[in-house]
C-alpha cells in the first residue's frame, strides 16, 4: 500500500512545485510596478512644487513696490501656486507608500531641474547667443547630468517590498541595526547642536548636516505614515496601532525642527549653497537610514548596488552644477564700510569695525556684538593738537580731553 500510494503523492505534489514558482515572477513584475508608479508620483510632485514656487515667487516680485505687504494675497497667483504646492506634496508624500523610501530621496533633483529651466525659460533680459551658451552651459550640463542620474536611480534602485502594517513597522523600530544608528545620529546630532549653539559654529555644513539628520527621520516616518494610511484604504486597518500617532508626531516634529535650521541657514547664506550641499547631505544620510530601518538593500546583487551609487553620484555633480551657475544676489548696504576706505585703520583694539557686518544691524554706525569678548574696548581718544592762542604763547587744546580706560 505504500508503494502504491508514493507515486500518487510525487504526482500530487508536482502541481504545487509548479505554482509555488509562477508565483515569484509575478511577484517581481508587481513590484517593479509599484517602483515605477512611486517614482512618477515622486517626479510630478517635485514638478508641480517647483511650479508653485516659482509662481509664488512671480507674485513677490510683480507687488514688491506695493505698500501693502500682504497684496499678494489678493492675487490668483498667489493662491495658484498655493493649490499647486499642495498639490505636489501630497504627490511626494503618496509616494513613499509604493516605492522604496532609497528610490524616491534622491529623485527631488527634479525640482531643481525645473527651477533651472524655468528660470531660463522666463528670463527677461536681453542676450546674445554668445552670453548665452557662456552663462548657461553649466545649467545645461547639470539639467543632463541630473537627467542620467534619476534614469539610473529609477532603473537600478531598490526593488524590497512589503505590506506597512504595524507590526511591521514595531518590528523594524526595535531591530538592533536601527537601535545603532538611532544612538550614533543622536550623538552626532547632540555634538552638533552643540558645537552651533554654544561655539559659535555657523559653518554651512553643520547647520545642513543638522537639517540632514532630522530630514532622515522625517523621510523613515513619512513612510511607515502614507504605507499604513494606504493598506487602511486597502482594507486592513492600521490606524488603530499606536506606533501609527508616534510615527505621526515623529513626522510633524522633526519637520518642524528642520524648516527652522533650513530658515537660520537661508539667512547666513546663499540659496543655491543651500541647494546643493543640502541636496548631497539629506539624500545621504537619508538612504542610509532607509537602508537601515527599512532594508532597502537587502537581497539586491552588486551591479545593481554599483549602479544605483553611480546615479547618485552623476545626480550630485549635476545639481552641483545647476545651483553653481545661479546669480548670487547682492545684499543691500545701507553704509559706507569703514574697511573699503583705503588708508583708513580701525577704531577699536584687536581690529573691531567701527561699521557693523552684512551679518550685524544694519543701524549705522552700531558696534559689532561679540558675546566672546570678555572686554569692552572703548573708542580710542583723539590726539591734542596745540595751537597758539593770544600774545603770551599759551598753548591750549581746542577741545576737552576726556580720558578712557578700560572696564571690565
Amino acid at each position: 500500500m505504500e508503494g502504491g500510494n508514493s507515486p500518487n503523492l510525487q504526482l500530487q505534489q508536482l502541481p504545487l512545485a509548479t505554482a509555488e514558482v509562477s508565483v515569484q515572477p509575478h511577484t517581481d513584475s508587481f513590484s517593479y510596478k509599484e517602483n515605477l508608479i512611486g517614482a512618477l508620483l515622486a517626479i510630478f510632485g517635485h514638478l508641480v512644487i517647483s511650479i508653485a514656487l516659482n509662481l509664488q515667487k512671480y507674485s513677490h516680485i510683480r507687488l514688491a513696490g506695493s505698500k501693502d505687504p500682504r497684496a499678494y494675497f489678493k492675487t490668483k497667483t498667489w493662491w495658484c501656486g498655493l493649490f499647486l504646492l499642495v498639490l505636489g506634496e501630497l504627490g511626494v508624500f503618496s509616494s513613499y507608500a509604493f516605492a522604496p523610501l532609497s528610490l524616491i530621496v534622491p529623485l527631488s533633483a527634479v525640482s531643481v531641474i525645473a527651477s533651472a529651466i524655468i528660470g531660463i525659460i522666463f528670463i527677461k533680459e536681453k542676450w546674445k547667443p554668445k552670453d548665452f551658451l557662456r552663462r548657461y552651459v553649466l545649467s545645461f550640463v547639470g539639467c543632463g547630468l541630473a537627467i542620467v542620474g534619476t534614469y539610473l536611480l529609477i532603473t537600478f534602485g531598490p526593488n524590497s517590498h512589503e505590506k506597512m502594517t504595524g507590526e511591521n513597522i514595531t518590528r523594524h523600530l526595535v531591530s538592533w541595526p536601527f537601535l545603532l544608528y538611532m544612538l550614533v545620529e543622536i550623538i552626532l546630532f547632540c555634538l552638533l547642536l552643540y558645537f552651533y549653539k554654544e561655539k559659535n559654529a555657523n559653518y554651512i555644513a553643520v547647520i545642513l548636516l543638522l537639517v540632514a539628520l532630522l530630514g532622515s527621520m522625517t523621510v523613515v516616518t513619512v513612510k511607515a505614515v502614507a504605507g499604513m494610511i494606504v493598506v487602511s484604504i486597502q482594507g486592513n486597518l492600521q490606524l488603530d496601532y499606536p506606533i501609527f500617532y508616534i510615527m505621526l508626531v515623529c513626522m510633524i516634529a522633526t519637520a518642524i525642527f528642520q524648516a527652522t535650521f533650513l530658515a537660520q541657514a537661508s539667512q547666513l547664506y546663499d540659496s543655491s549653497q543651500i541647494a546643493s550641499i543640502g541636496y548631497i547631505l539629506s539624500t545621504t544620510v537619508a538612504i542610509t537610514a532607509g537602508a537601515t530601518f527599512y532594508l532597502d538593500f537587502t537581497g539586491e546583487d552588486v551591479l545593481h548596488i554599483c549602479m544605483f551609487a553611480l546615479g547618485c553620484l552623476i545626480a550630485f555633480l549635476g545639481v552641483f552644477l545647476i545651483t553653481r551657475n545661479r546669480k548670487k544676489s547682492v545684499p543691500f548696504e545701507p553704509y559706507i564700510s569703514m574697511d573699503a576706505m583705503p588708508g583708513m585703520q580701525n577704531m577699536h583694539d584687536k581690529g573691531i569695525a567701527v561699521q557693523p557686518d552684512l551679518k550685524a544691524s544694519f543701524s549705522y554706525g552700531a558696534l559689532e556684538n561679540n558675546d566672546n569678548m570678555p572686554e569692552i574696548y572703548t573708542p580710542a581718544t583723539l590726539p591734542i593738537v596745540q595751537e597758539q592762542h593770544g600774545s603770551k604763547g599759551v598753548s591750549a587744546p581746542p577741545y576737552r580731553v576726556l580720558e578712557h580706560s578700560k572696564k571690565e
